[in-house]
């Protein structure tokens, strides 16, 4: 009988399940409303019914589930505890790994959501064959992990990598983490709207929806409308301000973007690829590939499988 693991996406208003093949082939998909206004115990029934949900599609295919990895927003430490987590608060101070565990009988672990997105794209995506970069998701926020030669880097408590968190305007908005100025702060979703809304012409703005979205933006600097393209160009000129500092200090192959912004990545591109041009030592910067997401929509739940899913055994050198 073949066997599969359950990838999860944990995410404030969506709650995503996947069947995942050690291939990274998705069998079946799951998505429900995350429910995490309701409390904890409300969330964890809806997941583990879509958990069952999912065994018993595996089963009626010949397919035996042997693990479950999820991927939540937050800083997890070592023993999978969920320390903090702006999007899912009353999931603070859970271990949901080990909850799982205990519910289900498989093997499970629970990471944060960009950490188990790099793994995904070291495994299935856009990070084969390379050996140190960083992966950023820039969607409501700033998301990102970092792969240093071969694996993932987690630091001393298993809180590494908040990039989003880099301080690059001291004096600038205060950010929900406590500190003001974060890079999250001018690069994501929410930035480029705020862009555009103070740098589009008002009756252009009139013309579009009120509610005004990342996407929308994209579609009217594809159409020439003033302003619109330079909020995608302030946010690369800003990642790369931040990046350059990044790829000095640690001289990375790649950078990879992924999140609900990269579908944008055309307009970014070049006010980041300057910014890193002017920032980084030439040497370093030659070698830096800025490359999109490889996994696209599916990078969260590819993420939780790669956490649970080993790796192909390695062919034995000659």
């Amino acid at each position: 009988m073949s066997t599969a693991v359950i990838g999860i996406d944990i995410g404030g208003t969506n709650l995503r399940l996947a069947l995942v093949l050690s291939s990274g082939a998705i069998l079946e998909q799951r998505r429900i409303a995350s429910g995490i206004e309701q409390g904890r115990d409300s969330f964890c029934s809806r997941l583990l019914t879509s958990i069952e949900d999912l065994r018993r599609a595996a089963a009626s295919r010949g397919i035996t589930v042997h693990a479950v990895g999820a991927g939540v927003p937050g800083l997890i430490d070592r023993t999978g505890h969920i320390r903090s987590s702006v999007n899912m608060r009353p999931l603070e101070g859970f271990n949901l790994g080990a909850f799982l565990e205990e519910r289900t009988g498989l093997p499970a672990a629970c990471g944060n959501d960009a950490n188990t997105i790099a793994l995904g794209e070291q495994r299935y995506g856009a990070g084969r064959g390379l050996a140190s970069f960083l992966v950023i998701t820039i969607g409501t926020g700033l998301g990102s992990g970092l792969i240093l030669d071969g694996r993932l880097w987690t630091g001393a408590g298993g809180f590494a990598a908040e990039f989003g968190h880099v301080t690059v305007y001291p004096e600038g908005p205060p950010c929900p983490c406590g500190n003001r100025g974060c890079l999250e702060q001018y690069c994501s979703a929410g930035a480029v709207v705020r862009t555009a809304r103070e740098l589009i012409p008002g009756d252009l703005l009139a013309a579009v929806a009120t509610d005004l979205s990342a996407e929308a933006v994209a579609l009217l600097a594809r159409q020439g409308v003033p302003g619109a393209r330079v909020a995608f160009e302030r946010l690369g000129q800003r990642l790369g301000v931040a990046l350059g500092s990044l790829s000095n200090t640690l001289n990375l192959q790649a950078v990879i973007v992924g999140g609900g912004v990269a579908a944008s990545f055309d307009l970014l591109l070049p006010a980041l690829r300057a910014e890193l041009s002017q920032r980084c030592f030439p040497s370093i910067y030659d070698g830096l590939a800025i490359l999109k997401t490889g996994l696209g929509d599916d990078a969260g739940l590819l993420g939780g499988a790669a956490l649970v899913n080993p790796p192909p055994p390695t062919a034995p050198r000659a």
